[in-house]
């Protein structure tokens, strides 16, 4: 068998994880069409179907299933082979909405470290006023935050966050007590949709837990002391959506943005891979 183009790998590895050929070929930078004829011809040289494609979704099939770890192992190992002799350690300093971050981070900052061993990163973990702040005095290279109020500046969506209402497996509500909420508190824009959904709704709420961040909120829920309004990504183990238990109304999406003042090849790959995670 011919050696496997790596690129097209790492095409698969995207179209499994994303499940569209065109925000695939948007984060490789080339084109649908592009993306399929190298999928094809990676089934062709496989002699095996990879993946399921119907007009609105693209999933794997069985086959492209078990060729999933492989193919992982393959990219990760020619990123590395590729970054061998790049010894130069270089910085990327990444501001991360505190809405966005939960229990995923480790897997967050793998991916990093498979894509680059050599890169120095830099995390801070804030709320979007804060992050864009750090960007505009040149604390930070990047920032993934939900979409500020300001559109001014120009920055690229990379996806939609979705947000509900979480609270430990066994928590109840009590009869005639109004729905206890964790929130960021005030200044929350999150936490005003939320606010502003109840009482449209008629539902009585009472703050009960006020902290800063995904992690945070995503305890005290877990700890059975609140419900939570938690991005899906972060809702921590033992906590459940109770948006249908407890006829909750739903939480508007809100954009995710990538602002980035990077400019060198190896840092803005290094972001490309991380801001997968959030499409």
């Amino acid at each position: 068998m011919k050696a496997m183009d790596v690129d097209a790998v790492r095409a698969f590895l995207l179209a499994a994880e994303l499940q569209s050929f065109t925000r695939t070929a948007d984060v490789l930078g080339t084109t649908q069409s592009a993306v399929s004829l190298k999928l094809q011809r990676l089934e062709t040289q496989l002699g095996r179907r990879l993946l399921e494609r119907t007009p609105r979704h693209v999933r794997l099939s069985a086959e492209g299933l078990a060729f999933l770890g492989v193919a992982r192992e393959l990219v990760s190992s020619h990123d590395r082979a590729a970054a061998a002799f790049e010894t130069e350690q270089r910085r990327l300093a990444i501001g991360i909405n505190q809405q966005l971050v939960g229990s995923e981070l480790p897997l967050l900052l793998r991916r990093l470290r498979d894509h680059d061993p050599n890169l120095r990163v830099e995390m801070r973990i804030g709320g979007t006023g804060e992050l864009m702040r750090g960007l505009d005095d040149g604390e930070l290279d990047a920032v993934l935050v939900l979409r500020p109020e300001d559109r001014g500046k120009r920055g690229k969506a990379v996806g939609a966050e979705s947000f509900s209402w979480f609270a430990a497996a066994d928590w109840a509500p009590r009869a005639g007590q109004p729905l206890p909420l964790a929130t960021q508190g005030e200044s929350c824009r999150v936490r005003a949709e939320a606010v502003r959904a109840l009482e449209r709704a008629g539902i009585a709420w009472d703050e009960v837990f006020v902290g800063k961040g995904a992690a945070i909120l995503g305890a005290a829920a877990a700890a059975g002391l609140a419900v939570a309004v938690l991005a899906r990504r972060a809702a921590p183990a033992g906590t459940v959506d109770v948006s249908g238990l407890l006829s909750l109304p739903p939480i508007r999406a809100q954009d995710v943005m990538l602002y980035s003042k990077l400019s060198d090849r190896r840092t803005r790959e290094a972001l490309r891979v991380l801001t997968l995670a959030f499409q």
